[in-house]
């Protein structure tokens, strides 16, 4: 991961300093700005494999990506872009948008565009997924009808998309090479079924790339359910309008079963709360019953199984190490 901010450099020359790191670590274009004596701006650069994540902040700029520009350089990417913060209008091909905060757009380095983003008292921020063209199983011109204007993000795969994007920043410094890869695969994945939705084109995604994004989802809908004693396999599969055989087929797929992911899962929850100083006061019943274990002796009995040592026992080791 690369983080560069324009404090790195005197004042009077930050503005020309953005420009030379927009064309570097995205893609040329001409900006401009009111507010070039001093300006603020930063970016964090994730590279996943074919996939590039951007998160540049900054002040209120114009910018425009030329004809000539195109033919100087172009990576031939489609950029999905989250605005963060602040606001933006662009336009490509004659179609014209206006974004706010939690807006999704597309568009593609391979023709003109030109748009604004007005930071409204504090920096604006947007996160952007680029992928070359190649990298998506979908029609060209299918996709050039979604550009430059909202697409949905408030739910369904949308709603993913962003908390996947986000969530990318936030963990990169923890993810192993290996992780990275397999993040790479997963965003092509989520970028080919959420614009194959909005295309109206998803008989155009093949099946497994279909399954692999609900095998997500329905993983993010277990970490958000673990308080709940009734999460079972029947209200999973209700959730997400499927059998509860074919819930089965996904997690072997992955050599799981749900039974044992959801069991995983609030084990990992339950020690990292024993781990945590700041819960001291609750009890290792209370902890377990937070995450869904309704018998404490049993919680017991599965923790020392797992970890090799009773909840308790784990408790004040962790203590111990963190004096």
């Amino acid at each position: 991961m690369i983080e560069l901010h324009s404090t790195e450099v005197p004042a009077a020359e930050r503005f020309e300093w953005w420009r030379d790191v927009t064309a570097q670590q995205m893609y040329p274009t001409v900006i401009s700005s009111e507010q070039t004596d001093d300006f603020q701006a930063s970016v964090t650069v994730l590279p996943l494999g074919p996939v590039l994540v951007t998160a540049p902040q900054y002040m209120s700029m114009r910018t425009e990506r030329t004809p000539r520009l195109i033919r100087r350089a172009d990576p031939e990417w489609w950029v999905l872009t989250l605005v963060s913060s602040g606001s933006l209008w662009f336009e490509q091909s004659r179609t014209r948008t206006t974004l706010a905060r939690g807006d999704l757009s597309l568009h593609d380095t391979s023709r003109p565009f030109q748009g604004e983003i007005v930071s409204q008292g504090r920096l604006a921020r947007t996160v952007s997924c680029q992928l070359p063209r190649q990298a998506l199983p979908l029609p060209e011109q299918l996709l050039r009808g979604c550009t430059a204007r909202p697409l949905p993000s408030r739910q369904g795969t949308g709603a993913l998309l962003c908390r996947f994007m986000e969530g990318l920043l936030e963990q990169a410094r923890g993810l192993s090479p290996d992780e990275y890869a397999g993040l790479a695969r997963t965003a092509i994945d989520l970028l080919a079924v959420y614009l194959a939705g909005v295309a109206d084109a998803a008989r155009t995604v093949p099946a497994h790339t279909h399954q692999q994004v609900l095998a997500r989802q329905i993983k993010t809908f277990i970490q958000h359910h673990l308080h709940r004693p009734d999460l079972s396999r029947s209200l999973i599969a209700a959730a997400h309008h499927i059998s509860v055989r074919y819930l089965h087929r996904i997690f072997q797929q992955e050599e799981l079963t749900v039974s044992g992911y959801i069991r995983e899962q609030r084990m990992q929850r339950c020690r990292a709360d024993l781990a945590d100083g700041r819960l001291t006061g609750r009890s290792v019943a209370e902890i377990a019953a937070r995450w869904g274990f309704t018998d404490a002796a049993s919680f017991s009995r599965a923790f020392r199984t797992a970890y090799g040592v009773p909840p308790s026992e784990y408790r004040k080791l962790q203590r111990i190490l963190a004096d």
